[in-house]
């Protein structure tokens, strides 16, 4: 297990019960009554710890390195996942994936970022960051779960689109801008969740959707942390300035109205217990997509257009 430097007290706790359950089986004496005393101390850390999060603290939980990524929510939640590869025009990105899924009976296109589980995947990845190409190939797996009457489910998690001479050469602004005017329109329910990072354009890209979920410790705003603060302070030493500042959090985002709601995560954070944050989701998406249903198609296309009209503050003078 990773701790972060928060958890610190978290981590102590571990180190005692692991020496206390070594001590126990040395020694044959029975230790069970007082591991779970630690066992219970070391859940009410969390929960203190957690209950009591700074914005920085959970941009840090974002990126926490055993933290689920896309493929591995749509292996616990799905069955018969078929990934679909390329943009028919330049290449396969990486860094964004998708495919029809099992969920539950029905099939869903799947589509996110991956970020890459170690450090060769991540090179391969991208660390999540795709190109053109990318959000291109997200787009032509959304028409095609359009053409055949398929939800959608897209899940977000980059620190970026890839900022790249090469990606502004083939088109980055313009294949991001595509898909929001083309995501817009889509006939078929489309849910967006932000699972870990939701950076700047890289996120909205594949962003426009019926229903917009965080999870919990997610972020969600037009820059990171540490570039914000590099161009107001011209130093990453602000950061945490910075992310307080933003009010990049989950509950800022929809306290201002930006997201439809916020996906409670496991006691401890989405990387404690993969299993039951794949479980918490998928329950989210299956009841959100069971009410979508219910929305005729003219219908959703105008609240969805309503939705992101309406966003933002502003004042006409």
């Amino acid at each position: 297990m990773q701790f972060l430097d928060f958890e610190k007290p978290i981590a102590d706790l571990y180190e005692q019960l692991t020496k206390l359950k070594e001590n126990g089986d040395k020694s044959g004496v029975d230790v069970s009554a007082t591991v779970k005393e630690y066992e219970q101390k070391i859940n009410d850390t969390k929960q203190q710890i957690y209950n009591n999060l700074t914005s920085w603290q959970k941009v840090q939980l974002s990126r926490h390195p055993e933290r689920p990524y896309t493929l591995e929510y749509i292996e616990r939640m799905t069955t018969s996942f078929v990934e679909l590869h390329g943009d028919r025009n330049v290449k396969d990105d990486k860094a964004m994936v998708g495919g029809f899924a099992d969920l539950d009976g029905e099939t869903v296109m799947f589509i996110g970022q991956q970020k890459g589980v170690n450090t060769k995947m991540r090179q391969i990845r991208n660390f999540g960051m795709a190109n053109p190409e990318g959000y291109r190939k997200a787009l032509r797996l959304m028409k095609l779960a359009e053409r055949f009457n398929k939800p959608i489910v897209t899940l977000i998690d980059t620190p970026g689109a890839y900022p790249g001479l090469e990606a502004e050469e083939r088109g980055q602004g313009e294949a991001i801008a595509r898909n929001l005017f083309e995501m817009v329109k889509l006939k078929v329910p489309v849910i967006c969740v932000i699972i870990g990072e939701g950076a700047s354009g890289g996120a909205l890209g594949i962003g426009i959707g019926d229903r917009i979920f965080m999870l919990e410790n997610s972020w969600y705003t037009v820059i990171s942390p540490e570039n914000c603060s590099t161009i107001l302070w011209r130093s990453w030493n602000f950061k945490e300035k910075a992310a307080e500042e933003l009010k990049l959090t989950s509950g800022y985002m929809s306290q201002f109205g930006l997201v439809d709601g916020v996906i409670k995560e496991p006691v401890g954070g989405a990387h404690s217990n993969h299993e039951e944050m794949a479980d918490i989701l998928k329950a989210s998406l299956k009841k959100t997509l069971a009410e979508l249903k219910q929305i005729d198609p003219e219908t959703r296309i105008t609240q969805r257009i309503e939705k992101f009209s309406n966003m933002g503050f502003f004042e006409e003078r």
